[in-house]
This record gives C-alpha cells, sequence and structure tokens, in this order.
C-alpha cells in the first residue's frame, strides 16, 4: 500500500515522493491510456454540453481518479499509482480542451446564423477538421510551452505554489489505493443524473424549466428555476460564496433592472431604445434580457475578465521572467536525471513548437497566414506561462481564462485593423487566434496540474508529457461532431432552431466584441454600463467575475445552484471536526460530479437524437408525450418536487457520513 504523499514544508529538491526515483513500477500501460482516452472523451464532451448550456466546467481530474481506481482494479489486482495518475493526466485532458473550445468556437455558429452579417456577405463555416486542427494546434502550444516551465513551477516552487487539484488528486490517488469504495459515488451520482434528466428532457414526464413573469410594478421581473441535476451539482461543486455571488448578479439583472426598463418603457408608451428594435413597454421579460440585460453582461463579464489579469500581474511578471529564461536556458541530459526528473528534450519542445508554428501558417479556411500565426504564438507563449502559475496559486477553476482570451481578442482586432485587415476576415482571423490562444491556455493550466500530481506520486515528466497528448487526440476528434449536432440540435442563439438555445455565454461575450471592433457597430451604452457595475461591485471587495456571469445568465440557472451551494453551505457549518468535513465534502463532490457528467451525457444523447431521428425531433418540438399525458398543468409542480428530492439525496451524501474517510 502506497504512502500518503507528504505535502509539507519541504522544498522540492528534498521533497521525497511516493514511489522514489529508484523504484521501478508499471506506469504507461495500454489499459490506462485506452481508460484515459475513454475518460477524456466523456467528460471533454459532457463538459462541452455543461459549457455551452450554464456557461461553465467540472474538473475531470478527480473524478477520473476515482473511475480509474475502480476499473483497473475488476481489471487487474496488480494496479500502481503511477498507472492511475496516467489515467488522471490522459483523462482531465479532455475537459481541458472542451473549456477552450466552447469559450470560442460556437461564435463561428452564432455569426452564420445572424441574419444582418450575412447579408453584409459572412458566409463562413468553420468545419469539423477546421475544429480538430485548432483543437490539436492549441492544445499541443499550450503542452510544449508548458514543458520548460516544469522544474520551476512544479519542482523549485513547491512550498509557494500548491497547485490546488494537483495535490488533491495525489491524496485521493494514493488513499484509493485501499479500494475503489469512491468511486461507487461517483457512478451512483452518473446512474441518477442520466436517469432524472432521461425522464425530464428526452422523456418529457416533467418540466425542465419552471418560471414565474411577475405582473404589477414588478413588471418587467422574473423568477424561476431549471430543475436540472447538472446545476445542482455545480453549485455544490463552486461552493456557497460563488452561488451566491452568481445569483447577485441574476437578481440585480432580472428583479431590479429588467422592471425598471418595463417601468421606462410604461412610462413613456411606444418607446423603442437602441439596440432593441420594438416599443420597450411590449416586451416580456426574455426580451428584455436578449436587447438590454444581455449586453450589461457582457461589460461586465469582459471588466470582471480584465480585473482578474490585472490583479495577477505581479505574477504574469514574475512568471515571464522565468519562463522565458527556462525556454532559453541550458538543459541537463535526461541520461544524467533521476527518472523522475526527466523532461522530454528541449530540442524536441523546440522543433514541436516550430512545427505548430508553421501549421497555424499552413491551416487553411482560418485566414490567418502570417500576421495571425505570429499573434497566436505570442499571446500563446505569454498567457501559457501566466496560466501555469496562476494555476499554481488559486487552481484551474479560479484561473481568469476568458479575461486573458477576450485580452488577445481586442488587441488582436486593433493589430488587424491597423492592418487593414476588417470586415469578415478581420472577424474570423481574430476568433482563430483567440480560440487557438485559449485552448493552449487551458491545456497548459491542465498538465501543469497533471505534473504536480505527478511529482508527488513520482511519476515520470516525460512520459505524463507524451500520454497528454494522447489525452488531447482524441477529444479534439469528437469535439467537432459535438458541436455540430448541438448547434443542429439548439444552436447558439434565440430562436435560431424553434427549441431552447444553448447560451454559450463566453463565446457569445466573445462574439460580441470581436464583431463590433471589426464592424464598428458595438453597443457600447449597455456595455460599458455593464462594465461599470462590475466595477462597482470590486469596489465592494468582491470578485466581480461571478457577479457578471450570474448578470448575463437567465436567473432561472443562477438558482438551483445557489441550491447546491445551500447544501454545501450547511455541510461546511454542521461538520465542526475538520477530518469529518473533509470526508463529507470529498463525498458530496464525488457525487455531485456524478450528476453533473449523468446530466451532461444525456443532453449530449438528445442532441444526437434529435440530429439523426426525425421522429424524435417532432416528439422533442411538441412538447407532448409523458409530460402532457401523465401530468398535464402538474408538471411545473411535479418538476419542483422531484429537484427537491434529488437536493435531498446530495444532502444525504453529504451529510451522512460521520466518520472522516
Amino acid at each position: 500500500m502506497a504512502t500518503s504523499p507528504n505535502t509539507g514544508k519541504e522544498s522540492g529538491e528534498q521533497y521525497t515522493p511516493v514511489i522514489t526515483a529508484g523504484q521501478s513500477v508499471a506506469e504507461v500501460t495500454w489499459k490506462a491510456l485506452i481508460l484515459g482516452a475513454i475518460i477524456s472523451v466523456v467528460f471533454g464532451v459532457a463538459n462541452a454540453y455543461l459549457g455551452l448550456k450554464f456557461g461553465m466546467t467540472v474538473s475531470a481530474s478527480i473524478p477520473a481518479a476515482v473511475i480509474s481506481m475502480a476499473i483497473l482494479r475488476m481489471i487487474s489486482n496488480k494496479v500502481t499509482v503511477l498507472e492511475n495518475n496516467i489515467v488522471q493526466t490522459v483523462g482531465s485532458a479532455g475537459e481541458s480542451l472542451a473549456a477552450g473550445i466552447i469559450f470560442t468556437i460556437p461564435a463561428f455558429f452564432i455569426w452564420a446564423a445572424n441574419d444582418q452579417l450575412i447579408a453584409a456577405g459572412y458566409h463562413h463555416e468553420v468545419s469539423k477538421m477546421q475544429i480538430f486542427w485548432l483543437s490539436m494546434l492549441g492544445g499541443a502550444l499550450g503542452i510544449l510551452l508548458m514543458i520548460p516551465l516544469r522544474k520551476y513551477l512544479v519542482n523549485r516552487e513547491h512550498n509557494n505554489l500548491r497547485f490546488p487539484e494537483g495535490t488533491a488528486c495525489a491524496e485521493i490517488i494514493v488513499a484509493g489505493d485501499e479500494g475503489g469504495q469512491k468511486a461507487r459515488l461517483v457512478f451512483t451520482g452518473i446512474g441518477l443524473g442520466a436517469l432524472y434528466k432521461a425522464l425530464m428532457n428526452m422523456l418529457k414526464t416533467w418540466s425542465e424549466s419552471v418560471n414565474y413573469d411577475f405582473k404589477g410594478f414588478m413588471k418587467g421581473g422574473t423568477i424561476g428555476v431549471d430543475a436540472t441535476p447538472a446545476l445542482l451539482g455545480v453549485g455544490f461543486i463552486i461552493g456557497p460564496r460563488i452561488a451566491a455571488l452568481m445569483l447577485s448578479g441574476a437578481t440585480v439583472g432580472y428583479l431590479a433592472i429588467g422592471p425598471l426598463l418595463a417601468f421606462i418603457g410604461e412610462q413613456i408608451p411606444g418607446v423603442i431604445i437602441a439596440p432593441g428594435e420594438m416599443p420597450l413597454d411590449s416586451m416580456d421579460p426574455s426580451q428584455l434580457r436578449n436587447n438590454y440585460i444581455k449586453y450589461l453582461g457582457v461589460g461586465a463579464v469582459a471588466v470582471g475578465g480584465f480585473v482578474s489579469l490585472i490583479k495577477s500581474l505581479p505574477v504574469i511578471a514574475s512568471s515571464f521572467k522565468e519562463g522565458f529564461g527556462q525556454l532559453i536556458g541550458k538543459s541537463t541530459a535526461n541520461g544524467d536525471k533521476p527518472r523522475t526528473d526527466q523532461d522530454l528534450p528541449m530540442k524536441w519542445v523546440l522543433l514541436g513548437v516550430v512545427i505548430v508554428i508553421l501549421a497555424i501558417w499552413a491551416l487553411p479556411g482560418t485566414d490567418l497566414h502570417l500576421l495571425g500565426a505570429a499573434l497566436a504564438v505570442l499571446f500563446g507563449f505569454f498567457f501559457v506561462v501566466v496560466a501555469a502559475r496562476i494555476v499554481g496559486i488559486v487552481g484551474s477553476s479560479s484561473s481568469p481564462v476568458s479575461g486573458m482570451t477576450i485580452a488577445t481578442l481586442l488587441v488582436t482586432c486593433l493589430i488587424l485593423v491597423y492592418f487593414g485587415v476588417s470586415g469578415v476576415a478581420g472577424m474570423v482571423t481574430a476568433m482563430s487566434v483567440g480560440t487557438i490562444v485559449c485552448i493552449a491556455v487551458c491545456m497548459s493550466g491542465d498538465i501543469a496540474q497533471d505534473l504536480k500530481t505527478g511529482f508527488l506520486l513520482g511519476a515520470t515528466p516525460r512520459k505524463q508529457q507524451l500520454t497528454e497528448f494522447v489525452g488531447l487526440l482524441f477529444p479534439a476528434l469528437a469535439m467537432g461532431f459535438t458541436l455540430y449536432y448541438l448547434n443542429e440540435a439548439f444552436g447558439f442563439v434565440p430562436g435560431e432552431t424553434g427549441r431552447t438555445p444553448l447560451l454559450a455565454p463566453q463565446a457569445n461575450v466573445m462574439a460580441t466584441v470581436v464583431q463590433g471592433v471589426m464592424n464598428a457597430n458595438l453597443p457600447w451604452a449597455p456595455i460599458l454600463v455593464g462594465g461599470f457595475i462590475a466595477l462597482g461591485v470590486e469596489l465592494l471587495g468582491i470578485s466581480s467575475l461571478p457577479f457578471a456571469i450570474g448578470l448575463y445568465l437567465p436567473l432561472s440557472l443562477s438558482t438551483p445552484i445557489m441550491a447546491g451551494g445551500l447544501i454545501s453551505f450547511i455541510m461546511q457549518k454542521t461538520s465542526r471536526d475538520p477530518d469529518i468535513r473533509a470526508g463529507r465534502s470529498l463525498r458530496g463532490t464525488l457525487f455531485a460530479s456524478g450528476l453533473v457528467a449523468g446530466d451532461a451525457l444525456i443532453g449530449v444523447a438528445v442532441a444526437f437524437l434529435i440530429g439523426s431521428w426525425m421522429s424524435y425531433a417532432d416528439f422533442y418540438d411538441s412538447h407532448e408525450g409523458m409530460m402532457n399525458t401523465l401530468t398535464g398543468s402538474f408538471g411545473p409542480w411535479l418538476s419542483l418536487i422531484m429537484f427537491a428530492a434529488l437536493m435531498f439525496l446530495l444532502a444525504r451524501f453529504a451529510l451522512g457520513g460521520k466518520k472522516p474517510d
């Protein structure tokens, strides 16, 4: 049985990993690679759906490690912690790639559905093959540029950079050496989440969303709940504080600004206020959101991202300095190093970067060419260094990826306009640059956490770095098909398909910014107002980015997240013993991760059925089926009852244990 990693105060040079450099144990095996690739695709596809629908993803590292321990033990009694580490290294890559994809690529679909852009000559269509190559090039750039930083960020900065997810994953892998009991929580969550989602969404047994639009003096306001397992699980995972910040943003937007706009419309009947195109007094809450509140959210998200970036400037400066020094420094041959300190040779890293640069330059259909390739590599190098350092301090969940990408897009747009590249060509080039940079940033954060896990366990860095490409390849193959099915089934623009669209909040923000700068038609007034609202929140000493995301998303998405956050809050307050609290938190997180994965996978399955089976598409669009025949008008109430039952199950798993795990 392995010994728990010591994450105390010794320096990285003095640290003794769980498996020492002199020990030779199984590490990269076929069963580890195959299982890791499957997990990478599953969590990549699930997170793509989750991120497009709700604007957030969940970490796959811990669930991947737990699932790995259970399945590998069923296959063989001889399973090493380093094999489990390879599974989570490969498996977590899909989630990180999905984040980079869903923040940017849907912008191309959003533009393709814009009638004004089509009339102005926009006919660009991003293909599945282009999505694959953008994924591979951005991901490879992030992995390669992180390799020279490993020794400094992971080893030498062992005391200063804790890499929260990477350290937690190492602890769980070692704890799992005792057995796969915790995996049952993940699989139970997946099963319940999938069953709930299938009954609700696939068979339409009860309503997915329950909403009420206020009348009278609160006209223009709305309240509701999207009663889905994914949102409940996300709320528990992110915790009560972030959940409350999101709900506060939604409250300001839909219970304050919405009624205020409706009141103004009643005082001036028939008035049309840009960017709206219909009388203000005739708009319902959803129309108020699409015409005004959405742009407030765009400005707030942009400012929130920039503020996160500005707060990280000291880290950026030191990371850039150290990273540049590592890239141009001399390296010792791997043969003279212990196994636990062997990276891919620098000459192969540099050759790989050169190949990526040439491939970006030659990539057809993206209008990148020499200037675009230079910008992609320049921003990629800069922000990869930044992201790798930031995730070591605050973890991947708090890394300001959207802020870094928006900064990339704005500067890229200005440079392109200066050189005479504007309009459709400028939009495509800028978003292609932003896509590569965003994917590179996400992947660099992922491999940084994975290398920390490997450092604590005693893995061979070179093997982790190579297998990270395996974790990139398979979800990259699946992402293009996933996005096309989701776009055809639901769309990313309201009214595009007649079904409830996937909001793709980050991609909508970035599409709006790029389109507005390139065509000089950005609705600056509401965007600036939203930015100053976010700035006011920051001046209160509160992080504005979760608030801004809540302002952008409908209120019905924030309420179930808050429900999960409240369960987490109750768990924390009723668990005074730190060990009991940690055990309960882990059980709740594993079950919540399963709920998220089960919900998201059924969502993708629904999209597949809509896109490939006309009879099911007609059934889905009819809003009939089991919900109308069995529940009728009781459907919304049944939705609330079932959601309350799901909350009870989550609370039961999170609060049930009285002994530390």
